[in-house]
């Protein structure tokens, strides 16, 4: 197995792992965990092809999933606060109580 192999099997259990995540869990911090690991897992493979490639193309899209990565956490948890204030819970079963 060569290095980008390895490199791109990591990124796909990171990946899985993700989803499993987001798909089993209900507390809204660990999805929104499981969401920054699974854009990690795609960070990782831009860079294992770009540096396979010999291109730098992977590498200025990594740029661009941090800086939404960033955002997505920023809004993500101002919204969960939001929420926990209102009725002090985080869990996802919750939500049905937001529906008007």
């Amino acid at each position: 197995m060569s290095l980008t192999e390895a490199y791109l099997s990591l990124s796909a259990i990171m990946f899985g792992i993700g989803t499993l995540g987001v798909l089993l869990r209900k507390n809204t911090i660990v999805i929104f965990m499981c969401i920054e690991l699974m854009l990690n897992a795609v960070n990782l493979s831009f860079v294992t092809l770009s540096r396979e490639y010999g291109q730098v193309d992977g590498q200025v899209y990594v740029f661009f999933v941090m800086a939404v990565a960033a955002a997505e956490a920023s809004v993500g948890l101002a919204i969960i606060m939001t929420v926990f204030r209102n009725f002090y819970s985080i869990e996802t079963e919750d939500v049905h109580d937001l529906q008007g």
